[in-house]
């Protein structure tokens, strides 16, 4: 959420960044509702003003023994009464409208933000590794996996229908290992590991920026008022709502949680497989800090170093894309992308997402700190993915697949899976 106040002394740079990240926002319903809250509310501070005065007058007529005009008092008393009532419903309806369009309003974008209108407006900022040459015909995730029996995708479909899995054997202790590997690797790192719900209240996807825009990729537990999350920033994001935090320290959270998204709109090559799924596990970083644009923007440079220093731990290749306007959610200022290398689809597809937020998820939320003055202030909250489970499966079984049908198993990763150096064909 933005400051009413800054948003009225830079409407140019909120129509542009609308129109930068492709989103119709109603900007001039927004000022006329405002102008109509400020003037009502100014009304009926005026008729509540003059209903105390009158009142105080009235206490003084009947001491004096005026009761007639002390009658009279009472009779301007309740005829603003009436006033007063309908001023506060139309406060009330000014502050709902502008409440609701608020929360539409989107987080402009950093100064170095690429601006275009999707995907292929993202602008490459380097490679990590090569992406390996094989002698031998290459076999995708789908095929690996059904040739070591760790995969059944017929099987998921039967229990949980389409976009559904099943990971079994060395594939389930894959999937363990690796979201092992990244909270050891976060801890190590001063994050504190946090096992958060999944099952969520609405207000907390508000508070996040996922609602009221994302609706249509959650899903929602009927009757209960309940929502299932995508990724555990909901949940630690708002376990700090409405709290005064010290943050001499950034605050650096890990999230473990499972993560359920409903994938609305994917196609083609994305659904096959273990690429695009409806529940899936992850590793999440999340940081709270100073609003300081300084501190924010080198945090965001550390959670990204986290995620590539995981991914070089599992000898995979991969790049780092600045996201432009157009790719953007409407709560990011700032955002890189990982994209890994994955050898069935013969391109990089998106492993992480790396964002910074500013204050726009705390002044939804509450959370605020004293700064060096005492003076409260909302805080900085920036996000990123460690790890995320199955979908890392798929570069870390092809990128590592060998001639005879084996799987090499990175260093880094063997003291999770037991000392196994690789996975043999049976």
């Amino acid at each position: 959420m933005l400051d009413m106040n800054w948003i009225r002394e830079n409407e140019d740079i909120v129509r542009k960044t609308a129109e930068w990240k492709r989103l119709e926002f109603p900007l001039a319903e927004l000022l006329a509702w405002d102008d109509r809250r400020r003037e009502v509310r100014r009304a009926t501070e005026q008729r509540r003003a003059e209903r105390n005065a009158l009142t105080k007058e009235v206490e003084r007529l009947l001491r004096g023994g005026d009761n007639e005009g002390a009658e009279q008092a009472k009779a301007q008393v309740r005829g603003i009464g009436s006033e007063l009532a309908k001023l506060e419903a139309e406060l009330a309806e000014a502050e709902l409208r502008c409440g609701e369009l608020m929360l539409l309003a989107p987080n402009p974008v950093s100064a170095d933000t690429p601006i275009g209108p999707d995907e292929g407006a993202n602008v490459e900022l380097r490679r990590h590794g090569a992406p390996p040459m094989f002698g031998f015909r290459a076999r995708d995730h789908v095929e690996l996996g059904e040739l070591h029996d760790m995969i059944d995708l017929p099987r998921g479909v039967k229990a949980g229908g389409p976009r559904s899995y099943v990971l079994k054997g060395a594939r389930l202790l894959l999937h363990l290992a690796v979201q092992r590997l990244a909270l050891d690797v976060l801890t190590e790192r001063g994050f504190t590991a946090m096992d958060v719900p999944v099952i969520v209240r609405p207000e907390a996807l508000e508070r996040t920026g996922f609602f009221p825009g994302g609706r249509d990729q959650t899903y929602e537990l009927t009757g209960e008022n309940r929502w299932l999350a995508g990724t555990s920033e909901v949940s630690l994001v708002s376990l700090y709502s409405d709290e005064i935090l010290e943050l001499d320290q950034p605050l650096r959270l890990a999230g473990m949680s499972a993560c359920f998204r409903r994938e609305v709109g994917s196609a083609g090559r994305d659904v096959r497989g273990l690429y695009r799924v409806h529940q899936f596990s992850k590793i999440e970083q999340v940081v709270m800090c100073r609003s300081d644009a300084a501190e924010s923007e080198a945090l965001l440079q550390e959670i990204l170093a986290n995620a590539e220093h995981i991914l070089q731990l599992l000898e995979l290749p991969y790049r780092v894309m600045a996201v432009c306007s157009g790719d953007m959610a409407m709560k990011t200022h700032k955002q890189y992308d990982i994209e890994t290398w994955m050898p069935g689809r013969e391109a990089y597809g998106e492993t992480h997402s790396a964002s910074n937020l500013l204050d726009f998820q705390a002044r939804r939320s509450g959370i605020r700190y004293r700064d060096e003055n005492g003076r409260l202030q909302y805080c900085h909250t920036l996000n990123n993915t460690a790890v995320a489970t199955p979908r890392i499966l798929i570069p870390l079984l092809e990128n590592h697949q060998q001639e005879d049908g084996s799987i090499y198993i990175p260093q880094a990763l063997r003291p999770y899976m037991g000392g196994v150096e690789q996975i043999e064909l049976k």
